[in-house]
């Protein structure tokens, strides 16, 4: 930072104050809460020697305060990978089973944004298709804010719901599957290369709300790289050109995951897991009928409050997740 030219470089400046700011947030607390502790200690032993119990008593619910803090800065040490700072794009994508997925992939959809609004993030809706009853097809998200992708990036899996159907008139129970893909929203500091003969760029009329403009001109956008058989698709902005250049970022950032997930070995299971949206592909089991339980097959880790869960209350699990990380 006391180089001449540093705040030339602007993409390399907000990334170094980014970091600057997470270190000086982490070392303030834990002076702080090292502060704390010792004045605690202090009138612990003042209490003792006046066998005060109701100022043990205290002393003990801020000790578990402390507590709570102390986690939550070992949960910040986890988020130090490169991309563990990055916005992510979050693609949900029913299985098999018509409208019963759609309707489950909705769920997960608004319990991924009703999170995203606890962490007074930014959401923003990339891109729907919308099932013929209820429910979604496909959705993607694009979720902003201080380490977005690093609190996120285990979701990445099948999702299972167990539940008494709404939509069967006999009242039965159901299961439904859905696909969760989290990847970095990358900066312009990564070097990904992308060349032309290997994109196959298709526009559509969008589904999407918009207004009569939307649902009269191809301004929604589909962009396959042919290598990597991955696909990118717009369609949230009125503008074809605008709706290109988020595809582009979006390929970008699918192919920079690609290949981290490559280095780190990680690559064939993530293709496997999406290979098939169904039985024994889940990471993680959401049971609303005959009992209430959300288990994360992973870390073991359950929930019996499932609405709770799918509210956007998922911290627990992923802290747990990132606990699991080697």
């Amino acid at each position: 930072m006391l180089e001449a030219n540093f705040w030339q470089d602007k993409l390399n400046s907000t990334k170094i104050l980014k970091e600057k700011k997470l270190f000086e947030n982490l070392v303030n607390s834990y002076e702080s809460s090292l502060n704390k502790l010792n004045d605690l200690d202090d009138l612990y032993k003042l209490a003792i020697e006046e066998d005060n119990i109701s100022i043990q008593k205290e002393i003990f619910e801020n000790i578990k305060e402390l507590k709570k803090d102390a986690k939550k800065n070992e949960i910040k040490c986890f988020l130090s990978n490169e991309s563990d700072s990055f916005d992510c794009y979050i693609e949900i994508h029913a299985g098999a089973g018509g409208t019963e997925s759609q309707d489950w992939a909705d769920m997960l959809r608004r319990m991924y944004l009703r999170w995203s609004d606890n962490k007074k993030f930014r959401s923003t809706l990339i891109s729907e298709h919308k099932g013929e009853e209820a429910g979604i097809k496909s959705s993607t998200l694009k979720i902003e804010g201080d380490y977005v992708f690093g609190w996120l990036k285990k979701e990445s899996g099948i999702h299972r719901l167990v539940r008494i159907s709404p939509f069967d008139s006999g009242a039965r129970r159901h299961t439904s599957f859905a696909s969760i893909w989290v990847y970095p929203v990358v900066n312009e500091s990564i070097d990904v290369e992308i060349l032309d003969k290997d994109l196959r760029i298709d526009t559509y009329r969008s589904s999407g709300a918009g207004g009569q403009h939307v649902n009269t001109t191809d301004s929604a956008v589909r962009i396959t790289h042919i290598p990597s058989k991955i696909v990118v698709q717009c369609q949230n902005e009125r503008s074809q050109h605008k709706n290109k250049e988020t595809c582009m970022n979006m390929l970008k950032a699918r192919l920079y995951d690609f290949e981290m997930k490559k280095k780190e070995k990680e690559n064939q299971n993530t293709l496997s897991s999406k290979s098939e949206i169904g039985w024994g592909h889940q990471i993680r089991s959401y049971v609303l009928q005959p009992y209430q339980l959300v288990k994360d097959n992973r870390t073991n880790f359950e929930s019996t409050s499932p609405d709770k869960i799918l509210d956007g209350n998922i911290d627990e699990f992923l802290e747990e997740s990132l606990y699991q990380i080697k």
